[in-house]
């Protein structure tokens, strides 16, 4: 009974130093805890102060590199300004020169005044004058182009070294060679050639404002048979069976065809030679200027 009470005695110390001991390590636990989320809330603290410290900083720096632009802007404006002052005092001094001629010239007596506007009137009139010459001379042009391409089209299948259609310093020409128009030393018109004729004859019927020359050409060889004396009368015989072949067999207006024969006088190329001499004797129609439109033209005036 007295080693219970001594055993109490000693056991009741230790077991309340063991209870107060758990209690202050949970404390301090505690603490280091809240301690540790303190730590933690003010470096996320600190974190948020750097990202703004760090805006501010861009921030800045943006606000500067505007304020830069802005200035250079300015300069910029104020050097156009000082340049538009420079063109307003020169257009000054310009308009004051202008004023003080206009002063000058108000001393014109009244038949001077009346003899410039006559004057002008006259510029204006030829300039109009040109104008209308222009406009003809373009509408020509495109008359022109427009025939060449309907000859060349209704012709695209005759061989190109037996025709040739072309336009030189505004006039239209259509060269016929002498092999597919004539047998040699005649001058009757053949088959293949009146065909040929025929086609030519379509495109110029459909253009009744249009009067055209027929020219027979000859190389330079001499020739004399039967009743034909020369070349110029070969050259003269072939241009009138080309005629006569136009107005009777596709009854174009003989009133506008020119006949003429040249001989061997206005040859493309040398008679030297046998291939020149074949280029040389030729029919050519040659599509006549509409002088007239001119003429009337220069009568107005």
């Amino acid at each position: 009974m007295k080693f219970t009470k001594s055993f109490l005695v000693l056991t009741i110390p230790v077991l309340l130093f063991s209870c107060v001991s758990e209690k202050k390590v949970n404390a301090i636990r505690q603490q280091l805890a809240d301690s540790q989320a303190e730590t933690q809330k003010t470096q996320k603290e600190l974190g948020d102060y750097k990202a703004k410290l760090k805006a501010c900083d861009d921030q800045d720096a943006a606000d500067k590199q505007q304020i830069a632009d802005l200035q250079k802007e300015k300069a910029d404006l104020e050097q156009q300004k000082a340049d538009l002052n420079a063109k307003i005092n020169e257009l000054k001094e310009y308009n004051n020169s202008v004023l003080g001629k206009l002063s000058d010239l108000s001393v014109i007596t009244k038949g001077q005044e009346a003899s410039i506007k006559k004057s002008l009137a006259n510029i204006q009139a030829k300039d109009n004058y040109i104008k209308d010459l222009m406009a003809q001379i373009n509408r020509k042009d495109s008359l022109n182009n427009a025939l060449v391409n309907n000859l060349k089209s209704a012709l695209v299948d005759i061989n190109d070294k037996d025709i040739n259609i072309k336009v030189e310093k505004g006039v239209v020409y259509i060269d016929i060679s002498d092999k597919l128009m004539f047998k040699s030393g005649s001058y009757s018109v053949t088959e293949r050639a009146k065909e040929v004729l025929g086609k030519v004859a379509r495109i110029l019927n459909a253009h009744t404002d249009i009067d055209f020359m027929i020219e027979g050409h000859t190389d330079s060889i001499p020739f004399r048979s039967g009743l034909l004396l020369d070349n110029w009368d070969l050259s003269a015989k072939r241009a009138t069976s080309v005629a006569r072949i136009l107005q009777y067999n596709y009854q174009m207006d003989p009133k506008r065809m020119t006949v003429a024969g040249h001989g061997e006088y206005i040859p493309l190329v040398s008679n030297s030679t046998s291939q020149g001499r074949a280029l040389n004797r030729r029919t050519r129609i040659v599509i006549l200027p509409q002088l007239d439109q001119f003429f009337k033209l220069l009568e107005q005036k």
